[in-house]
């Protein structure tokens, strides 16, 4: 069995993806590089991927459309849903990066890059998808129960008080799994980004503000006054709950 992480690279530019193909195979990955949404979906039909490098503009559906429908999407033998996207932006538009994470990308960046940041990127957020956050007990807590929802660290979905599931990206479960990690502790965004990113905040990085907004959406927390995750002005974000373990 071929145990290296599978990447899939979506790019419209074939010299990109010759590019990312050859460096990314000559990291310790398996890469496929396609051209369009047709080829993401053949190759999600037919194959086992780790992690989606998409780019924002492209022929036919746009990497925005294709990110939307990716995560609704859960038909077929293997639920794509979750499967981890890093946005590849044509200019270091904030609004392009902002909707991109609204649209559950896990992590963006601007062209023209840097390989060897990418490939940074892709460890760092594969890194968060197959390791939980640390804590003393890790490995025997299967449930953290907090104001009536259920976050599942196995199956790593929420669960409402109503008993339906709610899919999270990797981006949303890691930082939901730490501010359930430590309640009623403010953490700041430069401290949920290293955490959660593995990178350190630009001068102008909204993306914890827009994953802390769609968790309130799936949680159903008011943006306007939320009683679960609250902002604590000038310094950061807490979970204003009591949280309760279960094995």
């Amino acid at each position: 069995m071929n145990q290296q992480p599978h990447i899939l690279v979506v790019d419209d530019d074939p010299e990109i993806r010759q590019l990312l193909h050859e460096y990314l195979e000559r990291n310790g990955f398996r890469a496929t590089a396609v051209a369009d949404g047709r080829g993401l979906w053949r190759t999600l039909e037919s194959t086992m991927v780790d992690l989606i490098v998409l780019d924002l503009m492209l022929p036919g559906e746009d990497g925005l459309l294709l990110c939307r429908n990716l995560r609704a999407r859960k038909e077929g033998p293997v639920d794509h849903s979750r499967t981890p996207v890093i946005m590849l932006t044509a200019r270091g538009d904030e609004t392009d990066r902002i909707v991109g994470l609204e649209m559950g990308a896990d992590d963006y960046l601007a062209k023209p890059f840097n390989p060897r940041e990418l490939l940074a990127r892709i460890k760092a957020v594969l890194r968060r998808v197959h390791e939980l956050p640390p804590t003393e007990e890790t490995n025997e807590i299967r449930l953290l129960k907090f104001a009536g929802w259920t976050l599942d660290l196995i199956a790593r979905h929420l669960l409402s008080p109503a008993g339906v599931i709610v899919s999270l990206s990797g981006s949303e479960f890691c930082l939901l799994r730490i501010l359930l990690s430590r309640p009623n502790r403010i953490f700041s965004r430069d401290q949920l980004l290293e955490l959660c990113q593995r990178r350190e905040a630009g001068p102008f990085d909204r993306s914890i503000d827009v994953q802390i907004s769609r968790l309130r959406r799936h949680l159903g927390d008011d943006a306007r006054d939320p009683a679960i995750i609250k902002t604590i002005r000038g310094e950061g974000y807490v979970l204003s709950a009591e949280v309760s373990e279960c094995r």
